[in-house]
């Protein structure tokens, strides 16, 4: 297994919805590979605010594709079990082509800490991870370590060194965004 660990620098792609720096600094982002097209891709960031306020950012899953930067739908589905489905469609530019991929996702929610997602259908041989959410303190205050985990298998038709450090800075910049969604709620 090889590990990479970065702070992506920049990502011209992320435009935040008011004037705030937001320090692209302060998620850190670590690559996996698992197998020879499968990577694990962990981004963590702290946010000032309790676990759960970001909870009910997280689980506010129809208003997810509102504020997530490469996130174009996300949209509840009727589950054949009762559970939690969405079906989730990001895209972007990706060299200067239009890209999207398209997930169905199975939910599985244990507050406040952990949702777990694994995809059922889409464009991936295998989508999986997880939102970890844990109390922290900052500045001596009540805050909250969120990490995201996202173990991807791409079919073959998508490269997985383009999608890897693609995915990095998407993680990057949806971290960022939930963060500044989480003070726009508590404010």
């Amino acid at each position: 297994m090889i590990k990479e660990q970065n702070t992506p620098q920049s990502d011209s792609n992320f435009q935040g919805n008011n004037s705030k720096n937001l320090d692209l600094q302060s998620v850190t982002v670590e690559v996996e590979k698992v197998a020879e097209r499968q990577r694990q891709i962990t981004a963590k960031i702290q946010i000032p605010h309790s676990v759960e306020t970001v909870w009910q950012v997280l689980t506010d899953y129809q208003s997810l594709a509102e504020f997530v930067p490469s996130l174009a739908c996300s949209r509840k589905l009727e589950h054949p079990n009762g559970g939690i489905r969405l079906e989730q469609i990001g895209s972007q530019r990706l060299l200067k082509l239009n890209f999207s991929a398209r997930v169905v996702l199975d939910l599985e929610e244990s507050f406040p800490e952990l949702i777990s997602f694994r995809m059922v259908e889409g464009d991936f041989k295998d989508f999986s991870g997880s939102w970890r959410l844990n109390s922290c303190v900052l500045d001596s205050q009540t805050g909250t370590l969120l990490c995201y985990t996202v173990k991807v298998w791409p079919k073959l038709t998508m490269p997985i060194r383009i999608i890897e450090p693609r995915l990095s800075q998407d993680m990057q910049s949806n971290l960022l965004a939930i963060r500044q969604r989480v003070e726009e709620l508590a404010s």
